[in-house]
């Protein structure tokens, strides 16, 4: 079995990475459409550099591969980083692979398990992440999934001869309305 359902959504489930993937994750650290949004399209990644990252990321932590339920195949990963289980904070981040498999909800519903999990089992408060202000379709969403504007640091992000802000988003759990996992939990 290559991947392990921990959470399940309607079209996809959310797996604990696997290392086998790792040509994968490396062709798309390297493809500019996808790190230009990252922030780190100036970084070559190699196949050795990506195993030891790959290696860590399934050792700790909650990182999870996104799979597409109908035929089991890899189109990205979403994380869930810097937890405080004391004042029950934590970031968020994801990423869809392929083009084709971008602007269908996947992202969104990856999102929606992966806050279910941290609000519902982690018994996080407070989850935030980090967007560029030129990707709008990420912001749209991140929206979406309940997530707002909370601040924005201006240019700080130069590419292509612009600079562009680095607009900061954040979820509650009292403002989180999601049934997933319900189903599993008492």
């Amino acid at each position: 079995m290559r991947y392990f359902s921990k959470l399940v959504g309607e079209n996809i489930f959310l797996s604990p990475i696997n290392i086998d993937d790792l040509e994968q994750y490396t062709a798309w650290l390297n493809d500019l459409s996808i790190t230009i949004n990252l922030g780190n399209a100036s970084t070559p990644i190699s196949l050795a550099s990506e195993k030891e990252f790959l290696e860590k990321l399934t050792r700790e932590g909650h990182n999870y591969a996104i799979v597409l339920k109908e035929n089991e195949t890899l189109i990205g990963n979403c994380s869930l980083f810097n937890i405080n289980p004391i004042h029950r904070t934590a970031e968020t981040g994801i990423f869809i692979g392929d083009e084709k498999h971008r602007g269908k909800g996947y992202g969104t519903e990856a999102m929606m398990l992966l806050l279910a999990y941290g609000f519902k089992v982690l018994n996080l408060n407070n989850i935030m992440l980090k967007v560029f202000s030129f990707n709008q379709r990420a912001i749209k969403s991140y929206e979406k999934a309940g997530f707002r504007v909370i601040g924005r640091r201006s240019q700080a992000y130069q590419v292509n001869g612009k600079y562009y802000d680095e607009v900061f988003m954040e979820i509650l759990a009292q403002d989180f309305r999601s049934t997933l996992l319900d189903d599993v939990l008492p």
